[in-house]
């Protein structure tokens, strides 16, 4: 499994915290273990007598004031314990995780939920169950993004609305259909958008609209030998009217689970955090381009808190993966969005798995 961390984790950055001894790693890996497990500061005596080398609370004690002048934990209001820092969280992410495969009973749980879904539902509906699955065993809130025209298509056609407009239909083999108007030079004959329709049916037949787009493009002297000059062009803009990644109408963004962020410990404490977190998951074109980043990435990305900026007020982790096809190509991501103090190391490859399953039914 590879995990990619975010550019803001500079190398330099990095380099400095390495350095820590084995002894203030021990220390600072049991403070952020048992602060994840109960979401409270945690003071030098609960770590001295956690570790096994006999540490006194004042040895302890020192080492977590130089992690705390390295700016790896911090002290909450006047609290004697110390939480991590969400550079203190990264580091112990890419530094001391311990990440190993997901466990026989979640696999099995997954693995059980895949079989059951029936490969005939539609594209959006596996999508949209991938996310209520990963939402109900992380806690937390369940997230899948794709382009919406990956299902291979059954049938493009051109119809005539108006003089100067023409609405392109889509219908894909799930079943499900899309609609564009565009504009056409007006006065076109019926028999330009009977030869548009012919020939992209017939060219589209089986694929998704992305490798009709390649098609296109890549045969334009072909397009334009075996069609008139204005069938060619209609054809071309039709496939052209489903492009542009950067639209967030070209997307599927499905988000469920949103109600277990409210079951978190201390959501209720801290609402204003919590509501801060529902807007940036309504703000759909901004979480869109967070999860592009990950569309780009061959491993699991871990975003926390102000490392991007979509979550730098609610101090919220984003874990995403990419899913890919049955050629290997990146055809979505999914993942979770919850609190910085998540169980990492269950959560990480839970993440992983689904992304690897959901790909290959997608396949």
């Amino acid at each position: 499994m590879t995990i990619i961390p975010p550019r803001s984790f500079t190398d330099d950055k990095a380099t400095g915290l390495a350095g820590l001894d084995q002894r203030s790693r021990e220390i600072f890996r049991k403070l952020v273990d048992t602060y994840l497990e109960t979401g409270e500061a945690v003071g030098s005596r609960t770590i001295s007598k956690a570790l096994p080398a006999g540490l006194s609370p004042a040895s302890v004690r020192n080492v977590m004031m130089d992690l705390e002048d390295s700016g790896l934990i911090y002290s909450p209001h006047t609290s004697a314990g110390r939480m991590p820092t969400e550079a203190g969280l990264r580091f112990f992410v890419d530094a001391l995780l311990e990440v190993g495969a997901i466990n026989a009973s979640e696999r099995a749980n997954i693995d059980a939920q895949v079989k059951a879904t029936n490969r005939n539902r539609r594209y959006e509906d596996v999508l949209g169950e991938a996310s209520t699955m990963l939402s109900g065993l992380s806690q937390c809130a369940g997230i899948v993004m794709s382009p919406k025209y990956n299902a291979r298509l059954k049938h493009i056609e051109f119809v005539n609305l108006s003089p100067g407009r023409a609405l392109v239909i889509l219908v894909s083999e799930d079943g499900s259909v899309e609609n564009r108007v565009i504009d056409v030079p007006a006065g076109l004959p019926a028999s330009v958008f009977i030869r548009a329709t012919n020939y992209l049916s017939a060219m589209g037949q089986g694929r998704s609209i992305e490798d009709v787009q390649k098609l296109v493009a890549s045969e334009v002297e072909k397009l334009r030998s075996e069609l008139d000059d204005v069938s060619a062009r209609l054809v071309q803009q039709g496939v052209a009217v489903w492009s542009g990644d950067s639209n967030i109408d070209s997307k599927n963004l499905i988000v469920r689970g949103q109600a277990n962020l409210l079951e978190q410990p201390g959501a209720l404490a801290d609402l204003e955090r919590i509501r801060k977190l529902f807007d940036d998951i309504e703000n759909k074109r901004d979480l869109v381009d967070v999860l592009g980043l990950a569309e780009k990435a061959e491993g699991v990305r871990i975003f926390i808190g102000s490392e991007n900026k979509l979550f730098s007020m609610s101090g919220s982790s984003l874990i995403v993966a990419p899913f890919k096809n049955d050629e290997e190509k990146i055809v979505g991501v999914l993942g979770i969005i919850g609190p910085t103090r998540l169980n990492y190391a269950r959560i990480i490859p839970m993440v992983d798995y689904t992304a690897k399953v959901v790909g290959r039914l997608l396949s």
